[in-house]
């Protein structure tokens, strides 16, 4: 979610709450008025009903209210003295209505010529459910109009003070570490955003200079590292031609031989991997797999008919990907490499080929790998302590950079994926 819907959606609740409570005090103070209201006309017509019934007696004879709104009805001296000027809500049958309305009544007595009167006055007032309906829908009509106020002030207003922050997002999307080019930030007179902007050229900066020291560091090392091995590897072997040595020291120099020809392959393999994470391969071409996979296959065929593996490729479909080609090559050779040193003899291999994935499956041991082990680094099953445990991290780097899924599966079978 954007920042600025993310804004809108808390504005707009805390809107919903504010209205509310705005609502429901506003009601009852309109309410409040209105009773004012209507009790003061009450007070008022009940003194004017009073100073008329003192000069005409006529009124004094109205004990109901028909076509008036109000009513007076003798009472005791008794009765009188005991009543309380008071007001109370009641409900009247209205005749232009056909129903029962709410009315306000104001009840009080007075006295003419030692003769005490009980005086009724009524006055028609709103009704309360008429009222919450209506303040209801203007609520909501304003709350509505609001929301798109509001909307309308991110969309035109908010949108354009974030523009310069959006900008350097879409720009930071396209920079490039393996080719750095200075990063051009937006002007802008927010001075967080120009904060910002010098922050993110620091770190850039800085972490150009680590990404440049590390790639030379590592490229220093594996080179310096090669030579050696190298020069360590061809004069033993040297040593191992001379006729004089015993089988014991030629054994011993053997297993030397094995472990630093094992260093050379790990040096390799780590070189590749931290070149593939660091997205050091750029150039890219529409790789056709099907083809690649057939050319394994023949490359391997000594190894296969060393160890009388079969092979059965199924097409089903053209797996074709844009890729570097040194690292399709790397990818399909590494799986298949895995399939047939970790084959029994006489096992098989099975290659399925669809237009969006890739299954190489393979005879082996009974039992199924760790599937949340099996792509981690330097992870080896214990019949083979001889691999380096990175053919498969590689596989998975490779997969990552290019957005594929890789998977492991065991039906019997040990199988693994690729898919788009």
């Amino acid at each position: 979610m954007k920042l600025v819907n993310h804004t809108l959606l808390y504005l707009s609740a805390a809107l919903f709450v504010i209205i509310g409570v705005w609502a429901v005090i506003f009601y009852y103070s309109m309410l409040d008025e209105v009773y004012d209201s209507i009790d003061d006309g009450l007070d008022n017509y009940k003194m004017l009903i009073i100073q008329k019934a003192g000069s005409d007696s006529t009124i004094l004879k109205k004990n109901t209210f028909e076509e008036s709104n109000y009513s007076i009805t003798p009472i005791s001296r008794g009765q009188a003295l005991q009543s309380v000027e008071r007001y109370s809500d009641t409900l009247m049958y209205m005749q232009n209505e056909e129903d029962f309305e709410p009315v306000r009544i104001l009840s009080t007595v007075f006295s003419i010529k030692d003769t005490y009167y009980k005086l009724d006055v009524i006055s028609s007032m709103v009704e309360e459910d008429d009222l919450i309906e209506d303040l209801a829908y203007y609520l909501v009509f304003l709350y509505l109009a609001l929301l798109v106020s509001i909307y309308l002030l991110n969309f035109f207003i908010l949108r354009r003070t974030w523009k310069p922050f959006y900008t350097l997002m879409q720009r930071l999307r396209h920079f490039n570490l393996r080719q750095p080019r200075p990063l051009e930030v937006p002007e802008t007179k927010v001075s967080e955003f120009r904060e910002l902007n010098q922050a993110i050229l620091d770190l850039l900066k800085n972490n150009i200079e680590v990404y440049n020291s590390q790639k030379q560091f590592i490229e220093n090392a594996s080179h310096e590292l090669q030579t050696p091995l190298a020069i360590s590897i061809n004069k033993i072997e040297l040593l191992l031609e001379e006729n004089d040595l015993d089988e014991e020291k030629a054994l011993a120099l053997s297993d030397v031989i094995r472990n630093l020809e094992r260093l050379t392959r790990l040096n390799k393999s780590l070189l590749l991997l931290t070149k593939i994470e660091n997205r050091q391969f750029a150039e890219e071409e529409s790789v056709d797999f099907n083809e690649l996979i057939k050319q394994q296959i023949s490359d391997f065929s000594e190894l296969l008919e060393f160890k009388q593996i079969s092979v059965q490729l199924h097409e089903n479909g053209h797996f074709r990907q844009s890729f570097h080609r040194d690292l399709a090559f790397v990818l399909v050779s590494n799986l298949l490499k895995n399939a047939i040193i970790y084959n029994v003899p006489e096992g098989n291999i099975q290659i399925e080929i669809n237009a969006d994935s890739i299954r190489i499956m393979n005879t082996g041991t009974a039992q199924a790998l760790d599937p949340e082990r099996i792509f981690h680094r330097f992870y080896r099953s214990s019949a083979h302590q001889n691999s380096t445990g990175l053919g498969l991290s590689i596989v998975k780097a490779i997969a990552e950079l290019y957005r594929m899924q890789v998977s492991y599966s065991f039906d019997g079978m040990h199988g693994f994926s690729l898919k788009k």
